[in-house]
């Protein structure tokens, strides 16, 4: 039968605390990061892609619009 002793046991508590805190610091600057890169991006002015997207999505409706009211005219100014 093989007993473990004292030792191996806090230093295993050790280790798995070493790793909680190591993941929890990771954490952190990730989200410290990422808010920073956030914040710069926003004094730059761009766009998020959500935003993007909606205008990109107008404009070509209006293209759309402008191609039917085109071929509209067209066909008025034929008769």
């Amino acid at each position: 039968m093989q007993t473990r002793s004292k030792f191996f046991d806090d230093m295993s508590q050790l280790m798995t605390n070493a790793m909680g805190v190591a993941q929890g610091a990771k954490d952190e600057a990730e989200t410290a990061f990422k808010g920073m890169v956030d914040r710069w991006l926003a004094d730059r002015d761009f766009v998020t892609r959500e935003e993007f997207d909606a205008v990109r999505a107008m404009a070509q409706k209006a293209r759309e619009e402008n191609e039917a009211l085109k071929a509209r005219i067209e066909a008025l100014e034929a008769k």
